[in-house]
């Protein structure tokens, strides 16, 4: 960035809502939760907003963001529909469930934003302030995680403004997140697909949809060079201090990543431990993953040494971004 932003940070309420939508209606950039993570928001049909958002990120400018809108109606005006992506929709909007669609034949988005594919994003958030902001601005809405590209998550307004004070305008503070990990992306072209576990479970989507859903694997665009959805990176979510998972013990000098009941090897001599859920509750502990991963990533450990995780339900999500996170480290 050529020069440093004043970025103001507001309590969620009637004043910064107003406030939110002036600023995207201008071009600028706003931080706001959803019930997923923290939203870095841009005019979805403003290209140079989009390019600015690029920019304060760090993002590689070939992977394409999500527009976010209101309701199913809002997101006719962006994508063409199928059967699947129809019975999707009616059963998880709002919610944290992202469908990659063909796009409308006169889609408003900015071509920047879709990484110049034929396809995009596109979700319904359910919670309340980014909702309220939606309705105020009127328009869709790019909002990919608000940090800076490949780094954990945010779940709080703090992260956020550790990882892109004076790099945005706006931060709106609504406290935690309630779920604590991104949407789950399902393309819905020739067949339906999985491109990202996430906040909804691969089986409650297999269960509306009546099959089994392919994977990544199976969508041309889906791949490092050109990802056909956000967050399909192989190194991603990714803390500065190595990952190593699945352990069994912990070696002297690690931090510890717990699950379920405490580790019976090592955990002792850990430099910090932090757990994910100790009653072992997939949903608590992918709410508590990115902000127990900076946590530990700040305790300054020679490596970060996470407990296994069963893969069911959201264990599947929690355990992708564990991967991403540990990838090439």
């Amino acid at each position: 960035m050529t020069a440093l932003l004043a970025t103001r940070i507001v309590p969620a309420d009637a004043a910064s809502v107003a406030e939110a939508a002036r600023v995207l209606a201008t071009g600028g950039l706003v931080a706001f939760p959803t019930e997923t993570v923290y939203g870095l928001g841009a005019d979805a049909t403003n290209g140079r907003g989009i390019a600015r958002l690029y920019e304060a990120k760090g993002r590689p400018a070939f992977n394409p963001l999500i527009a976010h809108v209101l309701d199913q109606r809002a997101a006719l005006a962006l994508a063409r529909f199928n059967a699947d992506a129809k019975r999707l929709a009616a059963a998880f909007w709002p919610g944290p469930l992202t469908l990659v669609l063909p796009k409308a034949a006169d889609c408003p988005v900015a071509e920047l934003a879709t990484a110049g594919l034929d396809t995009i994003a596109v979700r319904v958030p359910s919670h309340r302030v980014a909702r309220d902001i939606l309705n105020a601005f009127g328009r869709p809405v790019v909002a990919p995680s608000a940090n800076r590209s490949g780094h954990v998550s945010p779940t709080n307004a703090e992260h956020v403004q550790a990882d892109l004070s004076g790099r945005i305008d706006l931060i709106v503070d609504s406290g935690p997140t309630p779920v604590g990990l991104e949407s789950t992306i399902v393309a819905c072209l020739d067949k339906p697909a999985l491109l990202r576990p996430g906040g909804v479970p691969r089986a409650a989507i297999e269960r509306t949809i009546g099959r089994r859903l392919g994977g990544a694997e199976a969508q041309a665009s889906g791949d490092d060079d050109a990802p056909l959805a956000p967050g399909m990176l192989a190194s991603h979510y990714a803390p500065r201090t190595r990952l190593r998972l699945n352990i069994s013990r912990v070696a002297p000098g690690e931090a510890l990543l717990a699950f379920g009941p405490a580790l019976a090897e090592g955990g002792e001599r850990s430099k910090k431990i932090l757990n994910l859920s100790p009653r072992g509750d997939l949903v608590e502990a992918a709410a508590n993953l990115f902000s127990h991963l900076r946590a530990l990533d700040a305790a300054g450990g020679s490596a970060i040494a996470v407990m296994p995780i069963p893969a069911d339900g959201l264990g599947e999500a929690i355990n992708d971004r564990l991967a991403r996170a540990a990838a090439g480290r």
